[in-house]
């Protein structure tokens, strides 16, 4: 990705969705296209017209804190919007920020134990959406996507990749535009990441629907919400999950899922954890 293409896009994108009602403004005449106008901004974020400009033209260098937080209060912007900004205008300084190390480490004994313990389903991904490891419970709850020989235990893949994906994620539509937003996300927060790069290439080129997302610059955080998932096992499930970081592989996340008690999901997923009890294959035996 050319990052000053990056930040003009994203910036250009805020602009756009915003009305001048929405932002206060009124009058003003006709205009030819939605959206504020560059002056407008600039005026809300403190800044002349030209420097707003050279910032849109995707030159983020030497720009300060106070610029960037007037910036994201004009375009309003939300919590990861703004986060977002922070990290392409961190990648524009002099010094790029170092290169994320790719968590290569064996995953410990430790933590698989910990995982293992969880009456829930839980599995851990990466930053390109890779499966790492999961619980019996997490495998079988995942068993269509980590069996999909196209998806490579990637959710991105099976998303768009696996005509399977519309059927197990009834919701498809918002999850494939939560898991473009969190590509995007993690893409400004390392965009010398070239198996992530490699991987949103991929994806533009095989899938109009993941091209159309990502032309959109939406970024979001993924921590935390309700999953539907139509299960081949069990049925319908409506899960609420959990994100955790781990700061010992920061590549890594960790997810955990419940159901509500005394609904059907509950019970569905008491009987997914029957069958995943059913074949205890462990996750050091997968390995090895």
């Amino acid at each position: 990705m050319n990052q000053r293409d990056e930040v003009g896009d994203f910036l250009r994108t805020r602009r756009d969705r915003i009305t001048p009602e929405q932002a206060g403004l009124f009058g003003g005449g006709r205009r030819r296209v939605p959206g504020l106008r560059r002056e407008e901004v600039a005026l809300m974020a403190g800044v002349s017209v030209e420097y707003y400009a050279r910032m849109e033209r995707g030159d983020l260098r030497g720009v300060s804190m106070e610029v960037l937080d007037g910036l994201a209060q004009a375009l309003r912007l939300d919590e990861a919007e703004t986060d977002h900004l922070n990290a392409l205008a961190e990648s524009a300084g002099p010094q790029a920020p170092r290169r994320r190390k790719k968590a290569e480490q064996p995953f410990r004994p430790s933590l698989q134990r910990f995982i293992d313990a969880a009456a829930m389903p839980v599995w851990v991904r990466d930053r390109r959406m890779d499966y790492v490891a999961g619980n019996a419970m997490g495998r079988r709850l995942y068993a269509p996507l980590l069996e999909d020989p196209a998806s490579r235990g990637n959710t991105a893949r099976f998303t768009f990749l696996s005509p399977a994906a519309q059927v197990f994620f009834p919701d498809w539509e918002q999850s494939a535009s939560g898991i473009v937003a969190s590509l995007r996300t993690y893409a400004g927060q390392n965009p010398r990441d070239k198996g992530l790069t490699d991987l949103i290439g991929e994806l533009v080129t095989r899938s109009d629907d993941f091209r159309h997302r990502w032309a959109a610059h939406d970024v979001r955080h993924h921590r935390s919400g309700v999953k539907r998932i139509h299960h081949p096992e069990v049925g319908d499930l409506e899960l609420v999950y959990e994100a955790m970081d781990l700061p010992a592989n920061p590549e890594w996340f960790m997810f955990g899922y419940t159901a509500e008690p005394g609904t059907p999901s509950e019970d569905r997923l008491k009987l997914l954890g029957s069958l995943a009890a059913d074949s205890p294959t462990t996750e050091h035996e997968e390995r090895t």
